[in-house]
This record gives structure tokens, C-alpha cells and sequence, in this order.
């Protein structure tokens, strides 16, 4: 399964996350590969987020090539929830219109591993 996104992260659907959320790392056992992109300038730090990785801002940098940053995480089936941080600013997926409000007042972007 893969996650692909072609825009830049925009400014009205970037937010700071300051609280990390619950559970997730039960998730994150045997399971499929994904792979998640996003197009962001060369010479940002990207880093991919979670309940699969317990939201850590750092826990799954994302490698540049060819205009796309992109980081493959093996999930169980299951439904997660996941943001882009660009140079600190967390960012939901521009290109994934599944989305849930946090309780940041913003919203992360939902994927299903079946």
C-alpha cells in the first residue's frame, strides 16, 4: 500500500504538536510495508509520526530522492493515524483526504493496512 502526495505542506493544515498521544506501539508488529511520501524542498528535515511510532517527532526520518521524501513503516492491519513534521511544523498528509480531528484542534490524516 502506499501513500503518495504531490503538494507541498500548506500553511493552513500545518499545526505544532505538543502532546503526544496514546498507545500504538502494540500496533507495529508483523505486517504489511508502507510506504509514505511527500514533496517538501531539499534540505528539509521530514520526519514521519504516529500512533505507530507514539508520535515521536524524530522517529522515522524521511529520505530525499527525486523531489519526494519518502519512509516505509511495516504495519498490522489496522487503522492509523499519522503527520508529516517539516522542520518542526507538523503537517497532516495534503494528499490524503481521511482525516480525524486531535486534540490539538487541528487534524491527522488516517490510513487503513489491510
Amino acid at each position: 500500500m502506499k501513500i503518495k502526495t504531490t503538494k507541498k505542506c500548506a500553511t493552513k493544515t500545518c499545526a505544532k504538536k505538543t502532546a503526544l498521544t496514546k498507545d500504538s506501539a502494540a500496533k507495529k508488529v508483523a505486517g504489511k510495508n508502507v510506504l509514505f511520501t511527500v514533496h517538501a524542498e531539499k534540505g528539509k528535515a521530514v520526519y514521519l509520526a504516529g500512533d505507530f511510532n507514539e508520535w515521536n517527532p524524530k522517529g522515522k526520518k524521511m529520505t530525499f530522492k527525486s523531489g519526494v521524501y519518502s519512509a516505509s513503516v511495516k504495519l498490522a492491519p489496522g487503522s492509523y493515524q499519522y503527520k508529516f513534521v517539516v522542520d518542526g511544523i507538523w503537517c497532516a498528509d495534503p494528499e490524503n483526504a481521511n482525516a480525524v480531528p486531535n486534540d490539538q484542534g487541528t487534524f491527522n490524516s488516517v490510513i487503513t493496512v489491510e
